[in-house]
């Protein structure tokens, strides 16, 4: 039987006792209704899990005991950071979800020309806490050991001039090149991937003159949420750890 898995922001050692934060406390205790002495695992984000045991437990707190350590989890074969366009509601929880499931290492919430999510200051701030949690979650589903980071919002022109230097690709339905005829990226890559209203044809000068390489996945045009995963795959299939 596979052991419940859960995050935790407090760095962990062996040995360690702690008291678990209330998110963390209440699905062991009261979504999972665990009791002292079941075994657990945590993962603090710093590349390995860490075998643990309940010593109390109460509605409210959990406190465990780390019992053992595990491997190190191996640095990716591409590192991948996700330019991503905002999408409404769901359609942005399940990009993020998939995309930290199939292994990118930084996301970026991008704000486009025809993005449809204008928030104020406040209620981003409380967007980024909630895309956190989903990152957390998928972290703790898939069994990665380190966080993908979560970068705070961008301008889409303030992105693609951090360029210079790297390995980009903008995924346009419209682009001559599909990725299998790209050159392969040495070890790291930006991937830029548009809202539900896709790029303005200014976005794509922006990124053509950053030094983005275009490119289009098969004849179909995919929806914002789709995207991202279809390209991820094949990236991850051409020149990543599916391999």
């Amino acid at each position: 039987m596979r052991l419940p898995r859960v995050y935790t922001d407090q760095p962990l050692h062996l040995h360690l006792q702690l008291q678990l934060e209330g998110g963390a406390s209440r699905h062991l205790a009261q979504v999972l209704r665990l009791k002292a002495g079941a075994e657990v695992i945590l993962f603090d984000g710093d590349g390995r899990d860490y075998q643990a045991r309940l010593l109390e437990t109460g509605r409210r707190n959990v406190r465990v005991e780390i019992t053992g350590r595990g491997d190190e989890e191996p640095p990716p074969l591409l590192r991948i950071h996700l330019g991503l366009g905002i999408s409404r509601g769901e359609r942005m929880d399940f990009s993020i979800q998939k995309a930290v499931e199939l292994g990118v290492s930084r996301i970026t919430p991008l704000l486009t020309e025809r993005c449809e999510v204008r928030l104020p200051a406040e209620r981003m701030q409380k967007r980024l806490k909630h895309w956190q949690g989903v990152v957390i979650a998928a972290c703790e589903q898939s069994g990665r050991r380190r966080l993908p980071s979560l970068g705070p919002t961008r301008d889409l022109e303030q992105w693609s001039a951090d360029n210079s230097d790297g390995y980009g690709i903008i995924l346009d339905h419209r682009a001559p090149d599909t990725l299998d005829r790209l050159p392969p990226p040495d070890r790291e890559v930006k991937l830029l991937i548009g809202p539900e209203g896709g790029w303005s044809g200014r976005e794509r000068e922006w990124m053509l003159a950053a030094g983005f390489r275009g490119a289009r996945l098969g004849p179909r045009i995919l929806r914002s949420e789709t995207a991202p995963l279809a390209a991820i795959a094949a990236m991850q299939m051409l020149w990543g750890d599916f391999r």
